[in-house]
C-alpha cells in the first residue's frame, strides 16, 4: 500500500509496502473476541455514562451554554488542529496520521470526570460536556476528519469510511439516550446500573487491551514518533483547553474542568472506530497510538491530581497556621460546659471569671436560654425552656 501524497506538502511522509510492520495474525478466537469485546465494551460505558447525567442539571448548562460552548471548542476546534500539527510536524505516515486525526476528533471520555471530581471541578459541568461531546461528535467528527485530510492525497485503501463512522456514531448515541431515559424514570435503580457499568467496562477495557497487544505483534517496536506524540498530545490538550477557559473568564474551578476534559479523550470510543471501521492490515499500524494515548492521558490525570492535592494541603496547612496564631491564649478561652446537665448536676457548674474583670463577666452562655429567647449575659433566675433556671449566673452571684 503507498499513499500519494504528491502535490501536497502538507501531506504525511510517504510509506511503502516494506515499511509497513507485521501483519496482525488472525488467531480466529482471539480476533472475535476483540471484535465483540470493543463494541460491548463501548455500548456498556456509553449507557453508563447515560445513567450519571442528571437532565435537570443538563438542562441548567444547555439554558446557559457557555462553559459546554467553551468546552465543545477546545473539543471539537484545538484537538483536532493539534492532531494535524503533530501529524505533519512528526512526518508520520498516512496511516499513522489517520490514527491520530481521529484520536483527536474523539469526544471527550469519561475517565475526566474521575479526574475532575479529584480536582474539585465543576462535576456537573464534566459531566454535560462529556455528554454533549459524546452527541455532537455525530456531526463534528466527521467534517473535522474531511477538512484535515483533502488535502492528504491518500491511497483508495486508507480513504476514511465516513459511512461506518456515521453508522457507529449513531448506535453509540442510543445508549446514552437510554441512560439518560432509565435516570430519569429510575434514579435509585441507575446508580446501581452505573456502579456495575463501570467495572464491566473496565473489565472489558483490560480484555480488549490485552487481545488487541496480542494481536499486534509490533506492539512492543513502535515508532519513536508515535509515542512521542501520544505523550505530548493528551498534555498539550490539558493546557490548550486551561488557557482558553482562563482567556474566556471561566471561574478557576472550571478552568480545571474543561482542561481536564479537552486533554481526556474516548479511548474505547476510537479503538471502536478503528476496529469497525479499516482492515486488518490498516489496524495493525493504528492500534499502538490509542493504547500509548490512554497509558499517557491516565498518567497526565493522575500527575494534575497529585499536583493540586499537593497544593490543596499546603494551603489548608497555611490556613490553619494563620488561624491558629489569631486564636486567644488558651487561659482566655472560655471553658467548655454543657448546657444541657439536669437536676443536681446543674448546681455543680460554676463559671470560671474571665480575665476582663467586672461583675457580670462570663466564660460561657447557655444555650437553654438562648432557645427560650434571652439575649445577652445569663442572669439569676433566667427562665429555661425546660422550665428550670439558667444554670449560668454573673460572677459573683449563686447558682439559681
Amino acid at each position: 500500500m503507498a499513499a500519494n501524497c504528491s502535490g501536497s506538502s502538507a501531506c504525511p511522509a510517504n510509506s511503502s509496502e516494506q515499511e509497513l510492520p507485521g501483519m496482525p495474525e488472525g488467531r480466529g478466537s482471539l480476533g472475535l473476541v476483540f471484535t465483540v469485546g470493543s463494541a460491548v465494551m463501548m455500548a456498556m460505558v456509553m449507557f453508563s455514562l447515560g445513567c450519571s447525567v442528571d437532565i435537570r442539571k443538563l438542562w441548567w448548562h444547555l439554558r446557559r451554554p457557555w462553559g459546554v460552548t467553551v468546552g465543545l471548542l477546545c473539543q471539537f476546534g484545538l484537538m483536532p488542529l493539534t492532531a494535524y500539527l503533530l501529524a505533519i510536524s512528526f512526518s508520520l505516515r498516512p496511516v499513522q496520521a489517520v490514527a491520530v486525526l481521529i484520536m483527536g476528533c474523539c469526544p471527550g471520555g469519561t475517565v475526566s470526570n474521575i479526574f475532575t471530581f479529584w480536582v474539585d471541578g465543576d462535576m456537573d459541568l464534566s459531566i454535560s460536556m462529556t455528554t454533549c461531546s459524546t452527541v455532537a461528535a455525530l456531526g463534528m467528527m466527521p467534517l473535522c476528519l474531511y477538512l484535515y485530510t483533502w488535502s492528504w492525497h491518500l491511497a483508495q485503501s486508507l480513504t476514511v469510511p465516513y459511512h461506518s463512522l456515521g453508522i457507529t456514531l449513531l448506535c453509540l448515541t442510543i445508549p446514552v439516550a437510554f441512560g439518560i431515559y432509565v435516570n430519569f424514570k429510575w434514579p435509585k435503580q441507575s446508580k446501581i446500573i452505573l456502579k456495575v457499568g463501570a467495572v464491566v467496562g473496565s473489565l472489558l477495557l483490560l480484555v480488549v487491551t490485552v487481545a488487541g497487544v496480542v494481536l499486534s505483534k509490533e506492539f512492543w517496536n513502535s515508532d519513536t514518533s508515535f509515542l512521542t506524540i501520544s505523550f505530548l498530545f493528551p498534555l498539550m490538550g490539558h493546557i490548550a483547553g486551561f488557557l482558553l477557559a482562563l482567556l474566556t473568564r471561566q471561574s478557576w474551578q472550571r478552568c480545571r474542568t474543561i482542561s481536564l476534559e479537552t486533554g481526556a479523550q474516548n479511548i474505547q470510543l476510537c479503538i471502536t472506530m478503528l476496529q469497525l471501521s479499516f482492515t486488518a492490515e490498516d489496524l495493525a499500524q493504528m492500534f499502538n497510538f490509542p493504547l500509548a494515548y490512554g497509558l499517557f492521558q491516565l498518567l497526565d490525570g493522575f500527575l494534575i491530581v497529585t499536583v493540586y492535592q499537593a497544593y490543596k494541603r499546603l494551603k489548608s496547612k497555611h490556613t490553619q497556621q494563620s488561624l491558629h496564631g489569631a486564636e486567644a491564649p488558651p487561659e482566655m478561652r472560655p471553658k467548655e460546659t454543657n448546657a444541657f446537665l439536669e437536676g443536681d448536676e446543674a448546681s455543680a457548674v460554676t463559671p470560671r471569671p474571665s480575665g476582663s474583670g467586672g461583675p457580670h463577666s462570663l466564660l460561657a452562655s447557655c444555650e437553654l436560654c438562648e432557645l427560650a429567647g434571652q439575649s445577652g449575659p445569663p442572669h439569676s433566675g433566667a427562665a429555661r425552656k425546660d422550665g428550670g433556671h439558667c444554670c449560668l449566673t454573673p460572677v459573683g452571684r449563686a447558682p439559681c
